[in-house]
């Protein structure tokens, strides 16, 4: 696991740079506890926010997964996530887990956008 408070000191990419940010954007723009992107084989991109109905809930990170899987994506390359949370819960790992394997990294921001730490899914 790595903690840093600085995009650039964590080590993340511009690929990796640009889902922090989209995820931050989804989290601001919907007024939701948490936003969240992940980006597939293809380089594809796909941003969402918690869903909270009562008959369904999802985190962010989970509704991210479900619409690659739902566009057709077959693999993840990477995933964050921008919430007030101090870690990755198991259920988000796991569904990105699913779809990228056990060494798909996983970032998680604070609100600010600010890297708190990356883990793998696994």
């Amino acid at each position: 696991m790595t903690q840093s408070t600085d995009p650039q000191s964590a080590g993340l990419g511009p690929e990796d740079r640009k889902i922090v940010t989209l995820a931050r954007s989804a989290r601001a723009r919907n007024g939701v506890p948490e936003g969240a992107a992940v980006r597939d084989e293809t380089g594809r991109t796909y941003v969402a926010g918690t869903v909270d109905l009562s008959s369904l809930k999802l985190s962010a990170l989970q509704t991210a997964v479900a619409m690659a899987v739902a566009s057709g994506a077959k693999f993840l390359e990477a995933a964050a996530v921008v919430t007030e949370a101090e870690a990755v819960s198991e259920a988000d790992r796991a569904a990105v887990r699913d779809l990228g394997g056990a060494d798909t990294p996983v970032v998680l921001a604070g609100p600010d956008g600010t890297v708190r730490l990356s883990v793998q899914a696994g």
